[in-house]
């Protein structure tokens, strides 16, 4: 039985996110779908990160196994043809070994979070980033940012409904950028949290408008409350990169 492994671009707006949902359409029922369209096979897709509802991806990665042996690229081209119109493409498939898992063979993970700091309204990315109407100061919320670097307990920035068994996660990596208008706060780690990247955002807002000192950040981390951290940033804004594998 051979084993695939896609990387998956996708646009999650009007989607409930990655996972299968009773709600609405998401990103794995898609792709799963046109798989059963393409070679008459249903198949489950696990995928690298369960993306929310209205998160993008720029390189997500998903395992899934076939009864017949297919060229990969014939796979990647069909299936991508039995997505439209739909905004999920397969960029690159490749046959990969039964052992390997896209979620637990993944060594580190990649997320960019957008944030358009201007008064006008968003055209263009409109539904691609986070319109932030007060000036931000990035480097204040870069050097406060680098207290979550490290092996945390990170109770304060997960959702209530986070199902993950232990609240530590070590951040490996967290840097935050200006590029005129725009703010970019890149994150990875090898795993985390639900919604934490979007609740550690939202907390560096407070930084970047001067409401919070790098101090209270760390106070917050400390306090292991939810109730204490900023207010999750919106899911439009956020981006699943890459994934790392041996």
């Amino acid at each position: 039985m051979p084993s695939y492994r896609i990387t998956i671009e996708y646009y999650g707006r009007g989607m409930v996110g990655w996972q299968r949902q009773k709600t609405g359409a998401s990103v794995q029922q898609h792709i799963e779908e046109a798989i059963f369209g393409f070679c008459g096979e249903e198949v489950r897709v696990q995928s690298a990160g369960r993306t929310d509802a209205g998160v993008h991806a720029l390189g997500q990665v998903a395992s899934f196994d076939l009864v017949s042996t297919r060229d990969p690229e014939v796979v990647m081209n069909a299936v991508n043809q039995h997505l439209k119109p739909v905004p999920i493409v397969i960029l690159d498939c490749v046959e990969t070994d039964a052992d390997f898992n896209a979620r637990f063979s993944a060594k580190k993970r990649h997320y960019l979070y957008r944030i358009i700091n201007r008064r006008a309204p968003l055209t263009v990315d409109d539904g691609r980033a986070w319109l932030f109407k007060h000036e931000l100061d990035s480097e204040a919320m870069h050097r406060a940012a680098q207290v979550l670097v490290g092996r945390h307990d990170f109770t304060s920035f997960r959702a209530a409904a986070c199902q993950a068994k232990s609240p530590v996660r070590t951040l490996e990596k967290i840097d935050v950028s200006r590029f005129g208008e725009e703010i970019q706060i890149k994150v990875s780690a090898m795993s985390f949290l639900h919604n934490q990247v979007r609740s550690i955002v939202g907390s560096l807002s407070l930084v970047g408008t001067g409401q919070w000192t790098t101090k209270d950040l760390k106070a917050v981390l400390a306090a292991r409350d939810r109730q204490r951290a900023g207010p999750n940033a919106p899911p439009y804004g956020l981006y699943l990169t890459a994934v790392d594998y041996d």
